[in-house]
């Protein structure tokens, strides 16, 4: 009599730990992520670094969209409750150039600190510093523009105007991200990290979920195939 082949069984739990060893392994090779980029891309042009504080933004960008609106108003008067087209006052400006790129902000500029995420690292085109003022709402707002420049509608018989970032801010907001996707981020030490020790994470992370994918795929196909023998 001839035994008739019974189909072996694959190990329950086969696929799932070939999945657990190569994420292990891909988190173990996460640090080496940026050499081995940097290997991929050694005959590629290089790309351009991420650029220092108050670089100018690419021109999609929301931020980058308040930023030009803003700069437009130059020469515009002031005016107390103004926002626009044809004057302004501070948060009157910065409300109307945020609302030109799609993004809805808190009107008043004591509000506008109140309500948008804080700026724990270094300064970006398209955020806020707020200042304490003499004036009737004891605050007042402009704009980053750039390295070290602001935009602003300073107040009565000074049109808005570009100048220099002056020190000792009350405070400065981001506008543009949510405030729990902010703090989420902070509490991750996000901000923290160098522009290279960023893109290091994200290189990382990617190269890991890549592997993850190439893994699962290769399991089911390995596994999957041997269920249907």
């Amino acid at each position: 009599m001839i035994a008739s082949s019974v189909p072996r069984r694959p190990a329950p739990g086969g696929g799932l730990a070939v999945l657990v060893v190569v994420t292990v392994l891909a988190a173990l090779a996460a640090p080496h992520a940026t050499a081995l980029r940097n290997r991929v891309t050694g005959g590629l042009p290089a790309l351009a670094a991420p650029e220092p504080p108050g670089a100018r933004l690419a021109s999609g960008t929301r931020a980058a969209r308040a930023v030009a609106f803003a700069l437009r108003q130059r020469g515009k008067p002031y005016r107390w409750g103004a926002e626009g087209p044809h004057a302004f006052d501070c948060s009157g400006l910065i409300w109307a150039a945020w609302r030109a790129a799609g993004v809805t902000i808190p009107r008043t500029a004591a509000g506008q600190l109140a309500g948008l995420p804080r700026v724990r690292g270094q300064l970006r085109p398209g955020d806020l510093v707020i200042y304490r003022t003499a004036g009737p709402t004891r605050r007042h707002v402009a704009m980053v523009v750039g390295a070290g420049r602001m935009v602003e509608a300073p107040g009565r018989g000074i049109p808005v105007r570009s100048t220099s970032i002056r020190p000792s801010w009350l405070g400065a907001v981001r506008p543009g991200g949510g405030a729990m996707t902010a703090a989420f981020l902070d509490f991750l030490g996000w901000n923290r990290l160098t522009a290279a020790e960023q893109a290091s994470a994200l290189a990382g992370a990617g190269l890991g979920l890549v592997a993850w994918l190439v893994a699962w795929l290769v399991a089911r196909a390995v596994f999957g195939g041997r269920r249907q023998r």
